[in-house]
């Protein structure tokens, strides 16, 4: 009997110090920065790192979208979450929603993305985002546009509605309609 609350104490001790080492080295900084706008309130953003223990991939992911969320609004959370973890590196960073991997950024852009949030121009890094998703097997998830200005811009837009749509979007969608 004693041997049994031995190994239970055991592992309830190593799975609240995996809970609490990702809650501080990842989660809770996130949801700091969250906190501080309002609007967030819409969406819940978990983040921890892949499988509780590798310290290499950061999982983002997007857990509860309001009913009264936009596309910008997910964009914005993760934008945030990278500025509140800029002094951190990662391999890559995965976008889940509800738990299921959908796609990564390649850590380093991540990274860039966070440290590059006070000054560059939000609209630029949202159009130029889905440039550098990819998909979990570490393909291109979009394409990379040239050309005339209006072109390009037009392609950039209907990759950033296509990005929501694949990380979290048609999840939702497929819900409501078996509703």
């Amino acid at each position: 009997m004693r041997l049994i609350w031995k190994a239970s104490a055991a592992v309830v001790f190593v799975v609240a110090s995996v809970a609490g080492w990702n809650h501080v080295s990842v989660n809770g900084p996130v949801a700091k920065r969250l906190a501080q706008t309002p609007a967030n309130e819409r969406l819940n953003v978990l983040a921890y790192h892949q499988y509780a223990v590798l310290p290499s991939v950061l999982v983002l992911d997007l857990r509860k979208v309001g009913e009264d969320a936009s596309a910008a609004d997910s964009i914005r959370v993760l934008l945030q979450s990278a500025e509140a973890l800029k002094d951190k590196k990662f391999e890559r960073v995965v976008l889940a929603h509800r738990g299921k991997q959908k796609l990564q950024l390649e850590g380093d852009y991540f990274k860039k993305i966070g440290e590059e949030f006070e000054f560059q121009n939000p609209v630029y890094t949202m159009r130029t985002l889905p440039e550098n998703v990819q998909h979990l097997d570490g393909t291109p998830a979009y394409g990379t546009w040239t050309g005339g200005v209006l072109g390009v811009l037009g392609k950039q837009m209907e990759d950033l509605m296509s990005f929501s749509k694949d990380w979290y979007l048609q999840d939702l969608i497929d819900a409501a309609a078996k509703k």
